[in-house]
């Protein structure tokens, strides 16, 4: 036993520098130990501090806190913490100021939990600034990496929330984990609230019933920016302002993305022991998405706040958590004779609808319903229009963000098994979230171990006489680990299985130069340049909230990595360490579509090649793949060039990997993509299938003929923008209407970096295809197969 303790107090020494700091800050080669507890900075004014802080059993996290009001039962206001996702053990954990300017958190000497990835030639200082700003600077007073540009869930006075900012609510009251709702800038430049649970996402603030420019909102500044003053001012370059209720200086602030969904600005009381709320985004808290989870009805009582109930037939799925909703207690049935509707009054369930169907009778409506063995219910309403009055029948295959609206005027008929619905009518069932005075316990704990005094003489006994033999045992060990660990079983049986090797995190670490070399960026991660250890050069993506297990995250790499098209980017390998995902691809020599499409380095036959070379990539994953791919995000950014300017379609971080024969439509209900290529189908909730990818396919073509975007707000002319702004499909088909007329329209369609050299007859082809592609209604789309043979029918004559 004497073994394994004194190695880890060597491993110890050798992987981190002695402790060592004051309320001054950090200097380049000290640290701040878990273990003591006045390794804490302060800022100069007192109002903060930063060290290591318990979030569950022997569980820390390195945060900042307001030192007012005083900290409770290891409870403190937290405004920022380093490493919410993957706590470190409550000994032998240290942050690390290295001499070479990176900032490290590491768990028991263990691999890098937590880092900022900097470096500096000169020695470099931590300091804890008075608005709460954690700051690294070197000799020269250039800031390194600051606090402010990664906020967790608080957004504090004159902090800048910009494009690259998200605030991201805790998983629950004590735990402090990320959660499911999140503040952000959309693709739109407008400051929105978005539910992203475990199996669906949506928008609900703005209202998503509301046009943008209907909730006071404009969409035209790109900018993003956001900013919270100090005396109580919020302003947003998407023209939302608010200002708090106790406008005025000197009073202690915070903007806080609740775990309820909601979001508050917080104002010390004068005496400094307790936050009031000074506004916040929702006063009937119901109106949050996923606020009670699926199959669930949330009611607000004012004075006595919200409640989640369970729909009749149901129930809680998770008793301390009501984000995961509720289950049925019967086993669905797809047998029309034994069906029955439950009447559940003035009860609206927002999107998933089927379809919707115009006036149909409440039976009508029931029969259409029972014939589709995934509608879990439907909501029949009686609309008075100006002309005339009508019903409306609305299908739901998911049961969401249900509530009780004041006046809304309708029922929902909820789906049960007929012979229920007797018992079911007359009675309601209501749960109570059980709450306990308890601290939350994380799922990573770890165990303690008591000290036996006779034990301890003997270990330090052994260590004396054998000392010089350990340390030499050690050596050789890490030596062996290091040396290869890439030639072990496992890694060995992951090249076998999965065609490419497993790297791990040092070895890309060093590939990279320590990450140095970004050469693109996007929501799923960063991408960077690295030269391997066989002299390939690669790119490789270090995946953003990845919150995948390992098991999850490598059968998904193991059915990627098995896709083998020319048209599809290549992945050569992974790393999974702790909570660490990176991915491993051949590096592009020519960029991205995009990248190209800003310059004149494509001419019309390199353009008409990308589009089939695309279109092939595209239904290999469509519809030869043992599973199947939807890509979900096709843009000009994630088409990559290479050498031969042939196209590879790359970045599978959203794709949804579906077995071919169980539906006919997927139940992908996480809103995916980028504004401006997605399909109706995300926006309206509606089933998603291998039409969404076709549909932004479709915009990319119309992209390679026009050079435009699919906003045109840079291309409008004065004329245009009097109209409001126009979208390219808009634009195209326009001109496209008028072909007969004129010739004109050639003219003004093409990019004129193609300084009129093309081919008519491609031209209009590719513009025919993309008008077929872009359809409203997804059965009018072709398939990606069949987009293939319309392109080579043309290449064949």
């Amino acid at each position: 036993m004497a073994t394994p303790l004194i190695l880890l107090v060597f491993s110890l020494a050798l992987y981190c520098p002695l402790s060592s700091s004051s309320s001054d800050g950090l200097w380049a080669g000290s640290s701040l130990s878990v273990e003591t507890a006045g390794d804490v900075l302060t800022s100069p004014d007192g109002t903060f501090s930063a060290g290591f802080h318990p979030v569950g059993q022997n569980a820390y996290s390195f945060a900042i806190w307001f030192n007012k009001p005083s900290c409770s039962a290891n409870s403190c206001t937290i405004v920022w913490m380093a490493n919410r996702d993957q706590p470190v053990n409550g000994r032998y954990s240290k942050l690390c100021l290295l001499k070479s300017g990176n900032l490290v958190l590491k768990d028991a000497g263990h691999i890098p939990v937590w880092e900022t990835i900097t470096v500096s030639q000169s020695p470099t200082h931590l300091k804890l600034e008075d608005g709460g700003n954690l700051v690294l600077r070197n000799l020269e007073g250039n800031i390194l990496w600051q606090s402010y540009d990664s906020p967790t869930d608080t957004l504090l006075p004159l902090q800048p929330f910009n494009e690259n900012s998200k605030l991201i609510s805790s998983r629950s009251q004590g735990n402090y984990s990320s959660g499911f709702f999140q503040l952000y800038f959309d693709t739109d430049n407008v400051l929105c609230l978005v539910y992203n649970g475990l199996e669906f996402s949506s928008v609900y603030w703005p209202s998503p019933w509301l046009l943008r420019w209907e909730a006071g909102r404009s969409t035209f500044n790109n900018s993003k920016i956001a900013v919270l003053d100090s005396i109580g001012n919020f302003s947003s370059t998407d023209n939302f302002t608010f200002l708090s209720a106790d406008y005025g200086s000197k009073i202690p602030r915070m903007l806080k993305m609740d775990f309820d969904g909601n979001i508050r600005l917080y104002s010390l009381k004068q005496d400094g022991e307790a936050w009031v709320v000074s506004w916040q985004a929702f006063p009937q808290p119901c109106m949050v998405h996923g606020c009670c989870g699926p199959n669930s009805i949330c009611i607000y009582i004012p004075n006595f706040g919200r409640k989640c109930s369970c729909l009749p037939g149901y129930k809680l799925t998770n008793r301390t958590d009501w984000s995961l909703g509720c289950k049925p207690e019967y086993h669905p049935s797809c047998n029309q004779t034994e069906i029955g509707f439950l009447k559940l009054r003035h009860v609206e369930f927002y999107g998933y609808d089927y379809n919707m169907y115009p006036n149909v009778t409440l039976e009508d409506c029931k029969k259409i319903c029972s014939q589709l063995c995934d509608c879990k219910g439907f909501q029949f309403r009686f609309i008075k229009a100006h002309e005339s009055d009508g019903t409306y029948c609305y299908p739901k295959t998911q049961l969401l963000n249900g509530h009780r609206p004041p006046n809304f005027d309708a029922d929902f008929y909820l789906k049960v098994p007929k012979a229920t619905v007797p018992f079911y009518s007359n009675t309601v069932q209501d749960s109570e979230l059980e709450c306990s005075n308890k601290a939350q316990t994380l799922e990573r704990k770890y165990s303690k171990r008591r000290e036996n005094e006779s034990l301890k003489f003997a270990l330090w006994s052994a260590c004396t006489v054998g000392g010089l033999e350990f340390l030499t045992i050690f050596l050789v060990w890490c030596f062996l680990i290091r040396t290869h660990d890439n030639s072990s079983p496992v890694a060995g049986y992951h090249l076998v299985t999965t065609g490419f090797r497993k790297f791990s995190y040092a070895e890309l670490k060093k590939a990279t130069n320590s990450f140095s070399e970004e050469i693109g960026r996007g929501a799923g991660g960063i991408v960077y340049k690295a030269t391997l250890s066989d002299g390939r050069v690669a790119a490789i993506k270090r995946l953003i909230d990845a919150n995948q297990g390992e098991a999850e995250f490598l059968a998904e790499v193991n059915t990627i990595g098995k896709l083998n098209h020319m048209n599809l980017i290549e992945m050569w390998g992974y790393c999974a360490e702790g909570k660490l995902r990176l991915l491993v691809y051949e590096y592009m020599e020519h960029g991205s579509l995009a990248e190209n499409l800003s310059s004149k380095t494509l001419d019309w036959k390199k353009r008409f090649e990308i589009a089939v070379g695309t279109a092939r990539g595209l239904a290999y994953l469509h519809e030869e793949c043992l599973e199947w791919v939807l890509h979900c995000d096709i843009k000009p950014q994630n088409i990559l060039i290479d050498s031969k300017y042939q196209p590879k379609v790359s970045d599978f971080g959203l794709s949804w990997l579906l077995n071919r024969g169980d539906v006919k439509y997927s139940n992908v209900s996480k809103i995916r993509g980028t504004r401006g290529y997605m399909a109706p189908e995300w926006v309206f909730n509606l089933p998603i299938t291998s039409k969404v990818d076709v549909y932004s396919y479709g915009i990319v073509l119309l992209e390679l003929v026009t050079g435009r975007s699919p906003a045109m707000g840079s291309h409008v002319t004065d004329d245009e923008s009097s109209k409001g702004q126009r979208t390219l499909v808009s634009w195209v088909r326009e001109l496209m209407e008028r072909a007969k007329e004129t010739d004109a329209w050639k003219h003004e369609i093409i990019d004129p970096k193609l300084e009129e050299i093309y081919c008519e007859t491609e031209m209009l082809i590719l513009v025919t295809i993309a008008l077929r592609c872009v359809q409203e209604d997804k059965d009018a789309r072709p398939t990606m197969g069949e987009v293939v043979e319309m392109l080579l029918r043309h290449e064949s004559h």
